[in-house]
């Protein structure tokens, strides 16, 4: 039996300039089993979410030195990245136009202080499986796309010796038919006679083909 191999924990953005609440969520988020990097002010939060290699899920509060929490949703928003970014905002606001103003600005989620841990764990969980959706659809897409590369090449025009009846592939090398049709399609061949061939290569004692008469 192969070894089962261990799904890496999620990576998650902790953004809270207040030390009390940055030092219980924190504690209260790893305990959930997630990689954490924590920072503590908007600016920092921004420069980490901006990279390609940035955590899936982020948690900002919402007042912060720098940029506030929604200015950094709205620049995450509008940063072309690969992979999506689920962004939760924490904050002690909880009217109805607050949560409004988050959702607007490209939150995911909204949590009010103070923050009660079996709802935070809940949201992170489902920010865990969007992100999961996320990452599986993207690898669909891009299997397709490869997948439609290859359609594109077996469509196109290509060249083959008249005599051996070789095929020459894009790296200018003459190939076997079916080894360039395995690799550009994945098919597998196996081998066979042609009732054409197994009567002219391999006739039967009498001089008669190997046909089975009627």
């Amino acid at each position: 039996m192969s070894p089962v191999t261990a799904t890496p924990p999620v990576r998650v953005l902790l953004a809270e300039d207040e030390v009390v609440s940055r030092r219980l969520l924190e504690a209260t988020i790893r305990r959930f089993g997630y990689e954490l990097t924590v920072v503590d002010d908007g600016l920092k939060a921004w420069e980490t979410l901006s990279q390609d290699t940035a955590p899936a899920i982020a948690v900002l509060d919402w007042t912060m030195p720098g940029l506030d929490g929604l200015e950094v949703c709205r620049r995450v928003r509008g940063h072309e990245r690969r992979g999506y970014t689920y962004i939760l905002i924490v904050t002690a606001r909880n009217a109805k136009a607050d949560v409004v103003a988050a959702l607007s600005a490209g939150a995911d989620d909204f949590v009010s202080k103070p923050i009660d841990p079996d709802e935070l764990k809940a949201r992170l969980r489902v920010g865990e499986r969007i992100i999961q959706l996320e990452q599986a659809l993207a690898k669909q897409v891009s299997e397709l796309k490869a997948a439609a590369e290859h359609v594109k090449q077996l469509q196109g025009m290509i060249p083959i010796c008249m005599h051996c009846k070789k095929i020459r592939g894009q790296a200018d090398v003459w190939e076997r038919i079916e080894t360039y049709i395995e690799q550009s399609s994945g098919a597998k061949f196996s081998h066979a006679l042609c009732s054409d061939c197994l009567d002219k290569h391999y006739p039967t004692e009498d001089g008669q083909d190997g046909s089975t008469p009627d």
